[in-house]
């Protein structure tokens, strides 16, 4: 059996891929690759290590186990993927429901996948959805700020597209393919600025997980903004809630108990917002906006209806989806275009003038 050699220049046979050739470049019998590919019945098991091997041959050769698949430049299906990461997000289901829309229009049907913010599942969707003839795949969860992740990404997609396929993400994925950008870096700003134009010099905020481009951007656009008006954002300051509603309570009841000064808090999505809320309000006695401003991002429906009701930002999302398939139907072009969505700030009563210093005997909860 021939060594691997994983790091030899690729050279990618002119017609369709077999599996045996895909065993060749991973160094393993054709069984072997078809169960590491295919999974078996039987009693042989192949190892983590192994599959990995044979799932990196198979998609640097641009393998696709279903040979229909090698028709998709020929002969494409009506379906189009949306991966998102949580069906139930409400963010997720805005942006599907906008792109749903547009495609029931036009025949189209849409297949949703969700990752759950696995990176390994959206490389296994986009593959799938090639090998099923998809006529295009929206990527509508943030990217990964990960470069090995990214490069794999990459060639997944350029596989899709040498096949006939379309892709376009919804923000930055750091590939190239058609994009629809939402507002997060100016959306941040706007948020940082409407709270220090009613006084607030004490902020706080509520991230999300790090690893991703959207909390990335967010949290750019935020401290940017700060930094501009002289008002630092010490580590302290920053803390990560988890895209969740319960990580996000305690996140807050962690930082106003280590942070007692703080008088405003930008929370950079509604779902973490409300959590924040329920921390300040039912876990700590503090009033909103009396003594803490707080002010979320994205404008879910639900926001409206908060107690008390959220001041946040707003993006679009409905239209992002719409815009998305919009770029769908018109087809790839040789240069990825970009479709840029604008941030609004929607005024409510979760913000108000900064609270009186820890200090003032005016301010008993202070």
């Amino acid at each position: 059996m021939p060594t691997p050699t994983p790091d030899a220049p690729v050279t990618r046979p002119a017609g369709p891929v077999t599996l045996q050739q895909v065993a060749e470049r991973a160094g393993v019998s054709s069984a072997t690759a078809s169960r590491a590919l295919h999974g078996s019945s039987g009693t042989r098991i192949v190892g983590e290590e192994l599959r990995r091997r044979v799932q990196d041959a198979a998609r640097e050769l641009r393998y696709v186990s279903n040979a229909p698949a090698q028709a998709l430049a020929r002969s494409t299906t009506s379906v189009v993927g949306v991966v998102v990461h949580d069906v139930a997000d409400p963010y997720f289901a805005a942006i599907a429901a906008g792109a749903m829309g547009v495609a029931r229009e036009h025949g189209l049907l849409v297949m949703l996948a969700a990752t759950f913010r696995d990176p390994e599942l959206e490389l296994d969707y986009l593959a799938r959805l090639r090998a099923q003839r998809a006529r295009a795949v929206v990527l509508a969860g943030s990217g990964f700020a990960d470069r090995e992740f990214t490069r794999r990404l990459a060639a997944e997609v350029d596989a899709y597209r040498a096949d006939g396929g379309h892709v376009v993400s919804v923000g930055s994925h750091g590939i190239a393919c058609d994009t629809v950008r939402p507002a997060n870096r100016a959306g941040a700003a706007l948020a940082v600025r409407h709270l220090y134009d009613l006084g607030h010099r004490r902020f706080g905020l509520v991230s999300g997980p790090r690893a991703l481009t959207t909390v990335r951007d967010r949290l750019d656009g935020a401290r940017r903004q700060l930094r501009a008006l002289g008002l630092p954002l010490p580590p302290g300051r920053v803390v990560d809630g988890g895209f969740t509603r319960d990580a996000a309570r305690t996140a807050a009841r962690t930082l106003l108990t280590r942070e007692p000064e703080l008088t405003a808090l930008v929370v950079l999505n509604d779902v973490m917002a409300a959590g924040v809320l329920a921390a300040l309000r039912d876990d700590l006695g503090l009033r909103v906006p009396d003594d803490v401003s707080v002010i979320g991002f994205d404008d879910l429906p639900f926001a409206a209806d908060l107690n008390p009701p959220l001041t946040t930002v707003r993006l679009p999302l409905a239209d992002i989806g719409a815009q998305a398939m919009q770029m769908i139907l018109t087809g790839p072009t040789i240069t990825p275009r970009t479709v840029d969505l604008n941030a609004e700030l929607v005024t409510r009563t979760s913000t108000g003038p900064a609270a009186a210093s820890p200090g003032d005997p005016s301010n008993p909860k202070r």
